[in-house]
């Protein structure tokens, strides 16, 4: 027993090579393609897909960007804010009158503003105003583009003249009576016709006489006066007076009052309540 022993102990690298003796390690087993590596299927297919949408991606990342940064310039910057008002078209108004009834927000973004509202509050503050147009001046502006009403007729009132546009809206009450504007006189209540026609009615038909005037007459025309819904006479500077008759074929007659005018300068009666025969008397 003892010289086995020793036997074993004199061979030591016998030993060492019997306890490695045997068959060789098995090589790893590959991974399986089943699992998450490069050569996976599932990541090919992945990487396929990022490679093909990679550019839409990043256009939709870069688009969510720049609105991001867009509503931020437009809303939450400085850069676009209303910093200045300015009007015109104003003839009897003042600029300050307008820009007082629009109140535009100074100060808030230019986007935000409600042109509309603000129209809205220039029309219906200021009865002058016909129609207005509020436009935005990038990058910093609002313009006001007003087109005020123009009386076509007055209607005294006491001391003071009712102004009437075209249209037979009385919008504003003036202390003198404005140059060039004739002033309606209405006798419907001696009229046979007075409970037919009303002097609302007869007031839109002096309108609609007063709107068909020629502009060269209208500066001429002191009075409109109205008896009945078919009896319109004119009374002209110098004593003169014209028989218009009804409001029909307005056109017609203003025509053919200039051409009587012209032809008989001297003349201080015209009638043209039939325009295609029209008459003139007096010299």
């Amino acid at each position: 027993m003892a010289g086995a022993t020793t036997a074993q102990r004199g061979n030591p690298g016998s030993a060492r090579k019997g306890k490695g003796s045997g068959s060789p390690k098995p090589p790893k087993p590959p991974r399986s393609s089943k699992g998450s590596g490069p050569r996976s299927p599932g990541v090919q297919r992945l990487v396929r897909r990022l490679r093909h949408r990679g550019p839409v991606l990043l256009s939709l990342l870069a688009a969510v960007l720049l609105a991001g940064g867009g509503s931020w310039v437009l809303y939450g910057s400085s850069w676009l804010r209303v910093e200045k008002v300015t009007t015109s078209g104003t003839q009897v108004l003042t600029p300050e009158q307008v820009l007082a009834a629009a109140a535009v927000p100074v100060g808030a973004p230019l986007v935000s503003v409600d042109t509309d509202e603000i129209a809205g509050r220039v029309r219906s503050r200021l009865a002058r105003v016909d129609s207005v147009e509020v436009v935005r001046a990038w990058p910093h502006g609002i313009g006001l583009k007003v087109t005020e009403r123009k009386p076509v007729l007055l209607i005294k009132k006491d001391a003071k003249f009712v102004e009437v546009d075209a249209s037979g809206v009385r919008f504003d009450t003036a202390a003198k009576a404005p140059a060039g504007v004739p002033v309606l006189e209405l006798s419907a209540a001696q009229s046979p016709s007075g409970r037919r026609f009303d002097e609302e009615r007869l007031l839109h038909e002096a309108v609609g006489v007063a709107g068909d005037l020629p502009e060269a007459v209208a500066k001429e025309t002191v009075q409109v006066r109205v008896g009945s819904y078919d009896s319109v006479v004119l009374e002209l500077t110098r004593g003169r007076t014209v028989v218009w008759g009804s409001g029909e074929q307005g056109e017609a007659k203003g025509r053919a009052l200039t051409a009587l005018l012209k032809a008989a300068p001297k003349a201080d009666h015209f009638d043209v309540s039939v325009p295609t025969a029209p008459a003139v008397s007096g010299s």
